[in-house]
This record gives structure tokens, sequence and C-alpha cells, in this order.
């Protein structure tokens, strides 16, 4: 799969099983319509391709990774109401959707402003992980008169709860790193001289799994958030036989059966070894 053309606001590279995304539209990494065409275009070429298995997105610009959505989008809006039954998705909700569903994992690095949409783009990222003193979050929407309509109200309340996704959105105000973190919005604030370090270790032991193995653990996650407890583990069920299926996960238990590893107290010692190792099983 080619992905290092065809984009006009972000550049791509493959290195092994890992794809990098940069954003870079000057001035501000405005998410119009052009980035949204471009990231459902990504998407569906990463939708048909299994040899990436870690998505990672981040900026070129130094003070922002994606600034909101292009303030263009609501001025052909209709100012009528309209009917429960005839509402259709928003283009930034479809597309974020269709990045959260992408059955690789996602990882947005953030080292700079992202606030309204751009924030609703990194929240439907499988991980968030942002740079102190540099990021900074909001949703500015309530403020403007409307609510945060790329997923941000709904994916929110799921990471951080009620209370605390209701303050982000009716405070309109900005929240740090080590804010965002505290909240559940994202995963770790990490100093800016640290981050890159991370992300790049975590993309890299990811991308030593099978890439169907990552793909059912995904679905399993996201399918299980708003299920009652019976209906997410038949989830768990199906995603576990889905995963059998086409990966050398029998064959990798018939093998720690046969060495009897499971009973090697060295074994128990050095699982976070162990099963990085155990890749050579195929």
């Amino acid at each position: 799969m080619v992905y290092d053309e065809g984009f006009i606001t972000f550049k791509a590279a493959q290195n092994g099983a890992i794809l990098t995304v940069t954003f870079d539209y000057p001035p501000v990494n405005v998410q119009g319509r052009i980035m949204l065409a471009d990231l459902d275009m990504l998407a569906q070429k990463l939708e048909r391709d299994r040899s990436v298995k870690v998505v990672v997105f981040q900026s070129t610009l130094e003070e922002i990774f994606v600034c909101h959505a292009d303030t263009n989008f609501l001025q052909d809006m209709s100012t009528e109401a309209v009917a429960r039954e005839e509402v259709r998705l928003l283009d930034l909700q479809a597309v974020c959707e269709r990045i959260s569903k992408l059955p690789q994992a996602t990882i947005a690095k953030i080292e700079g402003f992202a606030r309204g949409g751009g924030h609703e783009f990194a929240l439907a990222c499988d991980m968030r992980f942002a740079a102190r003193g540099r990021a900074k979050f909001m949703q500015m929407e309530v403020a403007m008169g409307i609510l945060p309509c790329g997923g941000g109200a709904s994916r929110m309340a799921r990471q951080a709860g009620l209370g605390r996704a209701l303050e982000i959105i009716l405070s309109a105000r900005d929240f740090d790193a080590d804010e965002a973190q505290a909240y559940g919005t994202i995963n770790k604030a990490l100093n800016p001289d640290k981050i890159g370090p991370y992300v790049d270790e975590l993309a890299n032991r990811i991308a030593k799994w099978p890439a169907e193995s990552i793909n059912a653990c995904k679905q399993t996650v996201y399918e299980s958030i708003d299920k009652p407890i019976h209906d997410a583990l038949r989830s768990e069920a199906y995603w576990l036989y889905q995963a059998t299926s086409k990966t050398p996960a029998i064959k990798r238990f018939a093998w720690a059966e046969a060495q009897k590893a499971q009973y090697d107290l060295d074994n128990q010692r050095n699982w976070e070894t162990m099963v990085v190792n155990i890749q050579d099983v195929n």
C-alpha cells in the first residue's frame, strides 16, 4: 500500500509495521473538508492493509496538533430544528468513527493545541499522550452556541465520566496535559523530551503482535463499553474465535504446553520479555 503520496494536509510514512502520520497544513492545521477527505482516504487504505499494525498521529507545527474544525462548516447549516429520525451523521462524526474502528492501534502524540474538532479527533484515537507545557485541550462549542459534534460529547463521557465531561464541555476553557491525565481524557502526560521515546517504544512493542489479535482486542474493548456484561462477554468470546482462526495462537499455546513454560518460575518472572520471544512461534 502506498502512503507517501496523495495527501494534502499531512504526510504519511511507513517504517515496518508502523505508519507515522504527520499533520502539516499551515498555518494552523485547520480541520476542514480537505483534511477530512485526506483522513477518509487514509482510513480506506488502512482498512485493507494488515502490514500496518500501529498508526501514530503527530504534527510538524510547533504549537498545534490539530486546531479545530473549520468555522465555515456551520455556515450552510439550517437554522430550523431537524426531526430526530431525519438526522444523519456529520462528516466529522463519520470520519472520526471510521478512524476509531480501524483494525490498527492508533496513537495521538499531542505536542500542541488540540481544541474542538482537533480534540475530538484525538479522542477517536485509541490512545493519547500529551507533552507538558505544550499540549492544551478545549471544547469551545458551547460558547459559540452549539455543542461538540465530532464525537466529543459522546467519547468524552466514556473516557472521563459524566461530571468531568460536562465540566470540560461547559467550561469552554483550556485543560493542560496534567489536568487531562487526571481527568482521564489522555493516557499520560509526559515531559517534552520524553514523549517521543515513550510513544516510539510503545508503538514498536504493539507492532510485534499479530495484526488480527490487535484488531480483535480493539473491537472487543469498543463493543463492550456500553453493553450489559452478558452481551459484553459474548463479544469477548466472538472475537476470541476470530483471533484463533487467523493468528498463530493455537501453535503458541501448544508450544507453551509442550515446554511446560507456565511452570517455569523464570518465565513467571519475565512474562514481559517472554511474550516478545514467543513471536517466533508461527
